[in-house]
């Protein structure tokens, strides 16, 4: 019996990229995002097809893909055309540890990658839960902004709030990690300055975080972590991307990160 599960697939974001070559069935991709670095391989081999909010739709059509993986209402429109040209699609929503882990499921299933994607999804939940272990024995943890942007000051989404947590800190707008819109995370400056953390992290997407902006904004040469040097970057490929970097790499920088303050 020939197999019924996909066979030619595009990826519109990379975290669903990295999940199928972490499964060992990169073969089955034939496109992905023109923003895709992990695997760096995928980089090299795959044709690009799309931003992030922007498609080839010619290009698309012409690889026949027999499945495209989307992500976010940010690409629904794109989602929305492709599926008026007749492809199977396939949108997930992701905010949210749980879901990051869901969704690795999903995609395996979609690809008849079912154990192997469910020993995949342990290797992360043990790595989530011994973490949790370990920050629990943390006596002082240390007040965390993280800005996914700077015009105007974004707070992060809800999974990089929950892994700064996971890491042992206390992210400072953690009432925020519920909104789904960038637009409705945005934070003002002053009330940066009165919750006062210890450590801020950057990770301005498509740009360099520069520390000295931070230091020069109004008022925060009183915010601890000013006065403390305590400013980091993570790269927004690491963790932003709502998929296996953020729940290793991206976990990893935040660990390495908070421990600078103790």
């Amino acid at each position: 019996m020939s197999s019924h599960f996909p066979e030619r697939i595009i990826c519109l974001t990379e975290e669903t990229t990295e999940i199928i070559y972490l499964l060992n069935a990169s073969e089955k991709i034939v496109g992905i995002s023109g923003f895709t670095v992990r695997p760096p391989i995928a980089r090299k081999t795959k044709p690009k097809v799309c931003t992030f909010i922007d498609a080839d739709y010619q290009k698309i059509e012409m690889l026949k893909p027999d499945l495209i993986l989307a992500f976010s209402d940010i690409q629904a429109e794109i989602a929305k055309e492709l599926i008026k040209r007749g492809f199977n699609v396939y949108t997930s929503n992701i905010r949210s540890v749980e879901d990051i882990l869901q969704n690795i499921l999903i995609v395996g299933s979609l690809i008849g990658k079912q154990k192997s994607t469910e020993r995949l999804v342990k290797t992360f939940e043990k790595k989530l839960t011994h973490t949790k272990k370990l920050s629990a024995k943390i006596k002082i943890k240390p007040k965390v902004f993280f800005e996914e942007w700077d015009q105007p000051l974004i707070s992060c989404i809800r999974w990089v709030s929950e892994l700064i947590e996971i890491a042992g800190g206390e992210e400072i707008f953690t009432e925020l990690r519920e909104k789904k819109l960038a637009k409705d995370r945005i934070v003002h400056p002053n009330e940066v300055i009165i919750r006062n953390p210890d450590i801020i992290i950057g990770s301005w997407c498509g740009k360099g975080f520069k520390k000295e902006i931070v230091k020069g904004r109004e008022g925060w040469s009183e915010i601890n972590a000013v006065k403390n040097n305590l400013l980091f970057e993570i790269k927004s490929s690491i963790i932003l991307q709502p998929g296996p970097a953020a729940l290793s790499e991206g976990l990893d920088n935040l660990i390495k990160i908070l421990k600078n303050f103790n």
